[in-house]
């Protein structure tokens, strides 16, 4: 039997940011995936602060050079690639000048959010989505860590949806604790539009709230995992009543083995 694909996009990874829940998970969630049969591949952004030198980076000329629009601005798409040798796994990374070069992560040194975190959002989704169309990689599974990738599901469904590399890609979103306090630049229901995607396919997040992106990623989601041991309990009130597969919070000694499990379920 063929191995299942997983593809893994997370919004923070660890060793090359700090240790976070999502981080950790994000580094050790693959390596156990990868160890129990599956096929996989993961991705992250290049922020400012990832240190190149130190993590060996390098970059992927063959997956570089094209450019996406957003905004009617263009954006040049750089895909860079690091290796984890102990994990025997290697992490993609998305990069771009424009959102990716201050050496801070989504917030300034006071805390507040960066006003283009709205754009980084459609640039990482959007750049993970068309590499991977470049490697000819068809995902059976797409895990989802953190909003950063919140529209994920949103372009699988709608704007990927006659691309045969996606056909049949179920796309799984775990909800963490990590907020934002400043809604997004109020036109990004506008900017995440793309062909196949209408103004009523976005209309939750009139108001881009983290408690609305969320539920965003839930409505296109095929399954949904509570990533933190708490959540928005808005958020989490919506994933109930949504009514969906879901999967509770696990912790950390057993989460490897019961997200395989449950992927099982939702392929």
């Amino acid at each position: 039997m063929e191995k299942k694909k997983i593809l893994f996009i997370s919004s923070e990874i660890t060793p090359y940011l700090p240790e976070t829940e999502m981080s950790v998970k994000a580094r050790f969630l693959p390596q156990g995936i990868q160890e129990r049969g599956r096929e996989i591949r993961t991705f992250m952004p290049r922020y400012g602060c990832v240190n190149e030198r130190r993590n060996q980076l390098h970059e992927v000329i063959r997956l570089s050079g094209m450019n996406l629009v957003i905004d009617d601005a263009d954006h040049p798409l750089i895909i860079k690639v690091a290796s984890i040798q102990s994990a025997r796994m290697q992490v993609y990374f998305i990069d771009n000048e424009d959102y990716f070069h201050r050496k801070r992560v989504l917030t300034d040194k006071d805390g507040s959010e960066f006003p283009d975190n709205d754009e980084k959002a459609i640039f990482f989704a959007r750049g993970v989505l068309e590499t991977v169309i470049k490697l000819r990689w068809a995902p059976d599974l797409i895990h989802c860590h953190g909003w950063l990738t919140a529209l994920v599901p949103l372009y699988i469904k709608k704007y990927y949806l006659d691309d045969p590399l996606f056909a049949h890609s179920k796309v799984v979103y775990s909800i963490y604790n990590d907020t934002f306090k400043t809604p997004l630049d109020a036109r990004f229901p506008e900017k995440v539009l793309l062909d196949g995607i209408k103004p009523k396919d976005v209309e939750m997040i009139q108001e881009p709230s983290f408690v609305n992106v969320s539920k965003l990623a839930v409505k296109y989601a095929d399954a949904i995992i509570q990533g933190s041991e708490k959540i928005n309990s808005e958020v989490l009130d919506f994933v109930k009543s949504d009514g969906g597969l879901f999967l509770e919070y696990q912790p950390e000694d057993t989460y490897v083995d019961t997200y395989n499990s449950f992927y099982d379920k939702v392929f």
